[in-house]
């Protein structure tokens, strides 16, 4: 009961900062798994599609609100194991920076 008040006022919080006309990616567990080349034809589709504004939600330790995860154009999972919050930004930006590099055709570690 209390994880759930807990999860309901921080989703609360995360859709007063989503933007209407926003495409918004939730990281959650239970989304669709994609591999980098996937993930920069997502970003890469999402922005020719005439959104220019992409907005990634990562949840707390007890996930995303209900709310939030409806809110969400794509749910998307790196992995079925639960990373640290910080951990987790890292991890997206740089496959956000990779996601780029793949689409200029850019060289990028595999």
């Amino acid at each position: 009961m209390i994880e759930e008040q807990i999860k309901k006022k921080e989703g609360e919080r995360l859709l007063s900062k989503l933007k209407e006309d926003a495409f918004v990616i939730a990281l959650v567990i239970k989304g669709q798994k994609l591999d980098s080349v996937a993930f920069a034809e997502l970003l890469q589709k999402t922005g020719l599609s005439g959104k220019s504004h992409i907005q990634f939600v990562i949840g707390g330790s007890l996930g995303l609100h209900e709310a939030v995860i409806k809110r969400a154009d794509f749910k998307l999972s790196f992995s079925d194991m639960t990373f640290p919050h910080q951990l987790m930004r890292v991890i997206l930006c740089e496959q956000i920076y990779r996601g780029y590099r793949i689409i200029s055709g850019a060289p990028y570690h595999k």
